[in-house]
């Protein structure tokens, strides 16, 4: 095989190609490859990241979720608790009232007993005195009579 002029100037050009290749051209392009695989290493530490804060804001939530849980049943104790103070407040004003209705009722009925006992005792000695009178009309005299029956009522 003949090497020749054309061969040469081949081998010439292609090394002038090489050379402006790895000059030029190459480190732009290692540059962009570089950069793209920065990009996507950025991209899956991200995507890792977000896992992990997903995974903790899911355990927040969690923890969130329970202390609600907790501070509502300490409200619902609370209530169920005040709810009781309120019955046996309830019950001790009523029993104080019963009470007051009751001593109330009982002073009335005595007031009424003594009311019915002056008018009996009353009744009582004009009957006594109209049937003494009618029995003693001639023997002793009015005055003298009264203030006996008076007496008498008063003992009653």
């Amino acid at each position: 095989m003949d090497i020749n002029l054309t061969l040469i100037a081949q081998a010439v050009t292609f090394a002038i190609l090489i050379w402006f290749t790895v000059k030029f051209i190459w480190p732009p392009l290692l540059r962009a490859i570089e950069a793209r695989q920065k990009q996507i290493a950025d991209g899956l530490a991200a995507g890792e990241r977000g896992k992990e804060e997903l995974a903790q804001a899911a355990e927040r939530a969690t923890q969130e979720v329970n202390g609600a849980r907790e501070k509502a049943t300490g409200i619902i104790a609370q209530a169920e608790k005040r709810a009781a103070e309120i019955i046996e407040e309830a019950k001790g004003h009523a029993k104080i009232e019963g009470d007051r209705i009751l001593t109330g009722a009982r002073a009335e009925i005595d007031q009424e007993v003594n009311r019915a006992k002056e008018g009996l005792r009353q009744q009582v000695s004009l009957l006594a005195v109209a049937g003494a009178e009618k029995i003693l009309r001639r023997e002793i005299d009015a005055k003298a009579h009264g203030d006996m029956l008076a007496a008498i009522a008063n003992d009653l």
